[in-house]
């Protein structure tokens, strides 16, 4: 990328990738429908005014040099302008024997999914969506561990590149910032009794957006919306796989990690002690939140007594 800013006359571009310059002219209106800033036309040649906020592997492997996404980047980071699902795609990927390692990115996704039944609004390169394939030498029943620490993933990214916003975590797996949700985190897996065979962490950001739907407004925001800034998508996705890198050699390295995660994910979570909730699913309750057991599973005080909450909905209802 070190001559992205160069005029390259279109009938040099076709000879580059073997197409005509018509085609050439069809593809750089595509581009521009991506957001890329690309100036100029058929009779002058074209320029990028500005390298573009891509989440291409090129732009993202030299960041990533020592980490385990940054192995073969060239060919283990997969870049999509449009997917269905990047949790999807990795998934089958993995199932296909796609080393750990392995990302997947999204300019856009058209199903983009949450945890349940839930979707992820995914709107075109305003957001981060983004899955990693990781094959951890831990049981299944160690699973929820990963979503914890990709939240703490998140909020050092942010932290790195925009230390005025404070990310508050909400488990197991939302981030928010001024109490509305900018990030999600989706873990699957595939395992057997005793070992996980592979794990999918599916992390959704919003980046650069400057509304949502109207359905969302009241519980959706944005790192744009919090600052009236635009950031740079790479430089916050590369210091979120950075993070990750750390936490995962972390756990599969630390014995003590995971003690250490659950700590670090009280301390930054407001409402995993002391705060009034409700919990949809399985049959429902309420009560007051009394941290996270030994597992990670959150621990609530009820009418009935202390109960553990193993997954479901935790919707905040006040402060006790």
């Amino acid at each position: 990328m070190s001559h992205a800013t160069v005029v390259v006359s279109g009938t040099k571009i076709a000879e580059e990738i073997g197409t005509s310059r018509s085609e050439v002219w069809r593809l750089i209106q595509q581009l521009r429908e991506l957001g890329v800033d690309v100036a100029g036309h058929p009779a002058t040649g074209y320029q990028l005014r500005a390298v573009p906020d891509l989440l291409l592997p090129e732009m993202l492997a030299a960041s990533l040099k020592g980490t385990i996404f940054g192995k073969n980047a060239a060919k283990h980071i997969h870049h999509y302008y449009k997917i269905g699902s990047t949790n999807s795609e990795a998934m089958r990927a993995a199932a296909d024997g796609a080393p750990e390692g392995s990302v997947f990115l999204a300019e856009e996704q058209l199903s983009g999914r949450g945890r349940g039944a839930h979707t992820w609004h995914s709107a075109r390169s305003t957001g981060i969506y983004c899955s990693v394939i990781l094959r951890p030498p831990m049981p299944p029943s160690d699973a929820l561990i990963f979503s914890l620490a990709a939240g703490l993933a998140v909020r050092a990214a942010v932290a790195e590149i925009a230390p005025q916003l404070k990310v508050d975590l909400k488990w197991p797996n939302d981030a928010l910032l001024n109490g509305k949700k900018f990030c999600g985190i989706l873990t699957e897996m595939t395992a057997e009794v005793t070992r996980v065979r592979h794990l999918v962490v599916g992390i959704g950001i919003n980046v650069n957006q400057a509304k949502f739907p109207a359905e969302l407004r009241d519980i959706a925001t944005s790192l744009r919306i919090e600052t009236g800034t635009e950031w740079s998508r790479v430089e916050l996705c590369a210091a979120l796989l950075k993070s990750l890198d750390r936490e995962y050699h972390s756990l599969t390295h630390d014995a003590a990690a995971r003690v250490a995660i659950m700590r670090r994910f009280e301390e930054s979570s407001s409402s995993v002690r002391g705060q009034k909730v409700s919990i949809e699913e399985n049959g429902g309750l309420a009560g007051i939140t009394e941290g996270l057991d030994e597992r990670g599973f959150l621990r609530v005080r009820t009418e009935n007594g202390s109960q553990t909450v193993i997954s479901g909905t935790v919707r905040l209802t006040g402060t006790s």
